[in-house]
């Protein structure tokens, strides 16, 4: 039997996640499973407690689950990437869950301990990582994507603003990130980007923002990269430029349904090394985290993650048809 671990933020959506937990404890001790719960206190503590879980040589096979929103299930997954016996698992408790969207984990928290804990008996997915090295040679990891430029600043306004905590309270925490897109539009000052992708070299003027996926979602729900898989060895290049700004809202609002692509502006492509150079320094986040700023080198790390998903898996075949009470 696998030692199963909680790692909690209990400020994910403004303390809300604190509440998700107590549901989920409940249900735990009804079904009288044995677990480990620990609470961050910190930004970054997830990832220490996550390593110390798994640097922990006196248990075999252990699954960590992160309770909490995306920033959570990031900083736990860099502290568990170099050890290969752990399973993440993933208990949406945020206001953006883009991984829970990625990884087909239901949105309601109680319904996803459902599915984790039938995912338990079965093999976990082993899943693809991206890595990211910065000028100062620092490593870091994500799951779900990476951007430099536009995106990556409006993710830094995001997570230093007041206003998010507001819209959490309201149940509205979605619509911070069109908050600051918005307020960014009219100020934010386009960049040309040197782009390498497995050793091919592009160049983009007046470029907004580039992200590399391993998923198809970020920004909550926005489906940034509609054909990225996790498991096949590749990361997906979205480029942005070229754009007026008045245009660039309408991107924003097409990628909720992943038609961006198909504006002359938008430029994808598949890899596994990419390199992001600008003239001038640029934001970068890793799922949604400040990580850094350009130039930087990043390499899909294939099937290095074991984690609990229904991606893929027969039982999410013709959902429509068969209705959500019956897959629980």
């Amino acid at each position: 039997m696998k030692h199963i671990y909680f790692i909690i933020n209990p400020k994910a959506k403004n303390g809300h996640c604190l509440k998700i937990w107590g549901g989920i404890e409940a249900q735990l001790k009804t079904e009288q499973i044995s677990y480990l719960a620990f609470f961050t206190e910190f930004p970054g503590h997830a990832k220490i407690l996550a390593h110390q879980i798994a640097d922990n040589k006196n248990e075999a096979d252990k699954i960590i689950i992160a309770v909490g929103g995306d920033g959570t299930i990031h900083e736990v997954m860099n502290g568990i990437i170099k050890h290969k016996n752990i399973t993440l698992g993933f208990i949406p408790g945020g206001s953006g869950n883009d991984f829970s969207r990625g990884f087909q984990i239901p949105s309601d928290p109680l319904e996803a301990l459902k599915v984790l804990l039938r995912l338990m008996k079965q093999e976990p997915a082993f899943i693809d990582a991206g890595k990211m090295t910065l000028e100062d040679q620092s490593e870091h990891y994500f799951i779900n994507n990476m951007g430099a430029g536009f995106d990556a600043v409006i993710a830094y306004k995001v997570n230093h603003s007041r206003i998010k905590a507001l819209l959490n309270k309201l149940s509205l925490g979605r619509l911070v990130y069109v908050y600051f897109l918005i307020k960014e539009l009219f100020t934010y000052k386009t960049a040309t980007i040197d782009l390498s992708i497995d050793g091919q070299k592009h160049i983009f003027e007046k470029t907004w923002f580039v992200t590399v996926s391993n998923q198809p979602y970020y920004g909550g729900g926005m489906k940034i990269a509609p054909g990225a898989e996790p498991d096949d060895g590749q990361l997906d290049i979205t480029v942005v430029h070229q754009l007026a700004r008045w245009k660039l809202l309408l991107v924003f609002i097409s990628v909720f349904w992943g038609i961006h692509i198909h504006f002359k502006e938008v430029k994808t492509f598949k890899g596994s090394v990419v390199s992001i150079q600008s003239a001038t320094s640029l934001y970068v986040h890793g799922d949604g985290e400040h990580i850094g700023y350009t130039p930087l080198n990043i390499e899909v790390q294939v099937k290095e993650l074991q984690v609990l998903t229904r991606r893929g898996r027969k039982e999410n075949l013709d959902l429509k048809e068969r209705g959500a009470n019956d897959i629980y």
